[in-house]
């Protein structure tokens, strides 16, 4: 079978498409044939060693994938060989079989289609936890979403809408920002014009509501303080991942004169935590996706052999929501 395969680790670069055995199913597993794959940024950062998973070489990158179930075992919520099923393996993806943990399926309704399925998990289940879990979301509420143009970004902007927040759209560009405000967004700025903290402390919601109660980062760097002294009274500042590539430093005085809540958003860990609360929020999604309340936006689509293309596309954060790689025949 074909694989995407990361022998040292130099980068995404240096990925390979070679022909490698087909996986052996252990007992409790599920032998899946991939259909659709999505990248995510931390596809550049695992193949330099420099993401928090640091997976044995050699390795397939790839966290979110959907697919078909040729073998499992009986017993298994119903699940059975022909079903169409979406997961997370955390790695391993990009490959045309995979042996992955039969309670990590999720069942596909027959109206999503696989590219849609694999767009789904990692960010859309990231911004569920982080803006439900995590910072208790309330309709009425305003969020601010710092690289709202992205997966990341675009995903957390349809699911705060979703809970009846007010959205603020922070992106690099305009084109980003228009296909924000298309998912939802209420306000937009434009970061590299904008002075984002003022700018942010004097928004005024549709409610009367000044100023923002959330701030959904998945950039990091030099927007993360001046977005963080805009927070109200009490307000969540959500620490999602680092896209702009710096970990920034926040004074902790910030923290305490606003009486701020600064709180670790890390769904890979979250999903192995608390298994029914990550499969109760995937079968909502599933329902908000039919329901045409989330639609999420396939940028591109790839063959596997364009993976590095796609990747170059990805870390150059010229994307507007998701990329997804092909593997069906």
């Amino acid at each position: 079978m074909k694989a995407i395969v990361c022998t040292a680790l130099n980068g995404y670069q240096d990925l390979e498409l070679k022909e490698v055995s087909p996986p052996q199913r252990g007992k409790g597993e599920a032998l899946i044939e991939v259909q659709n794959v999505a990248l995510n940024f931390f596809d550049t950062l695992i193949t330099k060693g420099k993401y928090q998973y640091k997976p044995d070489l050699p390795f397939s990158p790839g966290g979110e994938f959907s697919g078909i179930i040729r073998e499992i075992d009986e017993n298994n919520d119903g699940l059975k060989p022909g079903d169409r099923v979406m997961a997370y393996p955390s790695w391993g993806a990009l490959r045309q079989m995979i042996t992955i943990s039969a309670d990590k399926l999720i069942k596909l309704p027959d109206s999503i289609s696989y590219e849609m399925a694999a767009s789904l998990m990692i960010t859309y289940g990231t911004a569920m936890h982080g803006l439900l879990d995590r910072a208790k979301l309330q309709p009425g509420e305003t969020v601010a979403v710092l690289g709202a143009g992205g997966g990341a970004g675009m995903a957390a902007v349809e699911i705060a809408v979703a809970a009846g927040a007010e959205v603020i759209a922070i992106a690099s560009s305009e084109d980003k920002l228009q296909l924000a405000k298309s998912r939802g967004a209420v306000g937009t700025i434009n970061s590299s014009n904008s002075d984002l903290k003022q700018t942010l402390k004097a928004y005024k919601a549709s409610n009367g509501r000044i100023g923002v109660d959330v701030i959904y980062d998945c950039v990091g760097g030099d927007l993360a303080e001046p977005s963080l002294r805009a927070l109200n009274w009490g307000g969540r500042f959500l620490v999602v991942g680092f896209a702009g590539g710096e970990i920034p430093k926040i004074p902790l005085n910030l923290i305490m004169l606003k009486g701020l809540h600064v709180q670790g958003v890390f769904w890979g860990r979250f999903i192995e935590e608390q298994r029914q609360d990550y499969k109760d929020h995937m079968l909502q999604l599933l329902a908000w996706v039919e329901a045409g309340i989330i639609t999420p936006h396939i940028d591109e689509v790839f063959p596997l052999e364009h993976t590095v293309k796609a990747l170059d596309k990805l870390a150059a954060r010229k994307s507007m929501g998701k990329i997804v790689i092909d593997l069906k025949d």
